[in-house]
């Protein structure tokens, strides 16, 4: 799957809060790094964290920006709230996703 495409199916499952399709887009062995939280080892163990996520709030994911380096492509995203995030992927069966979030404020 393409960097681009990988991105795309990642949002859709987002919005959707399809923990299944999420969790399915993860290597066994992934890590996926929260900044806030530290890094979640493993597609089961991720699945739990988006499970957990899900269930403690609505959570929504308003693509800003998508971009593609090569093998990996850079999310771009806010929330209706205006907290801002990005996110990197690899869709070498996602080896490695990292996230961060800001406190700025959506564009208008």
């Amino acid at each position: 799957m393409r960097p681009k495409h990988l991105v795309k199916a990642r949002v859709d499952a987002f919005n959707r809060a399809d923990v299944g399709a999420l969790a399915a887009l993860y290597s066994d062995d992934a890590i996926n790094h929260q900044v806030a939280e530290g890094a979640v080892k493993g597609r089961e163990a991720i699945g739990k964290m988006f499970a957990a996520d899900f269930a403690a709030a609505d959570m929504v994911c308003i693509v800003e920006n998508v971009f593609q380096d090569g093998e990996w492509a850079i999310l771009e995203c806010c929330d209706p709230l205006g907290l801002r995030r990005c996110g990197f992927f690899a869709p070498f069966a996602m080896k490695s996703c990292s996230s961060a979030a800001t406190g700025t404020n959506c564009p208008s």
